[in-house]
């Protein structure tokens, strides 16, 4: 299944008292369906998936696919900074029946170029499902840059890459260089000028909240209607934001909680938004007329 336009990286509510609210989750998955998206991302960033038992990740999973049932593509975490666990994550997605998986530079450990190309290599001769390279340095400590990312993608299931290093050059040249390989933008900010260079869409934050705002967006690009998209963009500059104004996902989780959706409470070391940037986010939902 082909991998562009508006790909939602999905959240993870919890109830109350700390549990995972399985019901809530599916809610929002079939308002992603509603709504027109072109994939779904369960046990990324977005996700808190560092805070996930395996029982837990596996019924997202499990329940991801069940509602898609192939009309999109769903695309699983499953990087971590232990290759071994990689592997097995990966495995065990293709096995639930994943279209992809999403593979993040390994964090903390912080590798050699040489490391990183082993690493993604282990993913690959695993498992025969597309590969998607998540390129954050801000939160594992490693850029990944252009000759490693072109050795990377030589692998033969390495077909997409999210791009989140926040170099616009670095992009450019990505696309310039891997010229087979997709190219989505992993920064809700940085979406049309990515797909302007030849990027093909975004997973995405703030869908979970606007999704047929971000699918128009996508769609206006994918058609070369780069009017339209910078209108629909503006339109969404102050959401985009004000969804950042604390380490994501807190700030969109709250907004859905606002908004009437399944957001959910937080697992440590993710909290409560602080009460003056609380209010910032409802004023701009507001004025935005999203309440």
């Amino acid at each position: 299944m082909k991998i562009e336009g508006t790909i939602t990286a999905l959240v993870t509510p919890f109830k109350k008292n700390g549990s995972l609210d399985i019901q809530g989750f599916e809610s929002n998955v079939q308002y992603q369906l509603e709504a027109g998206v072109n994939g779904v991302l369960p046990l990324g960033t977005t996700g808190e998936t560092p805070t996930l038992t395996l029982e837990e990740q596996k019924e997202l999973i499990d329940a991801t696919i069940g509602l898609c049932h192939k009309r999109i593509p769903v695309i699983v975490g499953t990087g971590s900074n232990n290759t071994a666990k990689t592997v097995e994550m990966s495995v065990m997605a293709q096995e639930m029946g994943a279209d992809a998986v999403l593979v993040v530079t390994p964090y903390y450990n912080k590798p050699t170029d040489k490391g990183l190309y082993l690493h993604f290599k282990a993913v690959s001769d695993a498992i025969s499902i597309p590969i998607v390279v998540y390129n954050i340095g801000s939160r594992t400590g490693k850029n990944i840059d252009v000759p490693t990312m072109i050795k990377i993608c030589s692998l033969k299931n390495v077909k997409y890459i999210k791009e989140a290093s926040g170099d616009i050059a670095q992009m450019e040249e990505v696309i310039k260089e891997i010229p087979d390989v997709t190219v989505l933008s992993g920064d809700d900010g940085m979406t049309v000028p990515l797909m302007e260079l030849g990027g093909k869409g975004v997973i995405s934050v703030i869908s979970n909240l606007v999704p047929e705002k971000v699918v128009g967006l996508t769609d206006s690009m994918l058609a070369g209607n780069v009017d339209e998209a910078k209108k629909i963009d503006a339109e969404l500059a102050p959401l985009i934001e004000v969804a950042f104004i604390e380490t994501n996902p807190i700030p969109i989780k709250t907004a859905m909680t606002i908004k009437g959706f399944a957001g959910g409470s937080f697992r440590l070391p993710m909290c409560d938004m602080e009460k003056e940037n609380k209010e910032k986010l409802h004023a701009v939902l507001e004025e935005m007329h999203l309440l």
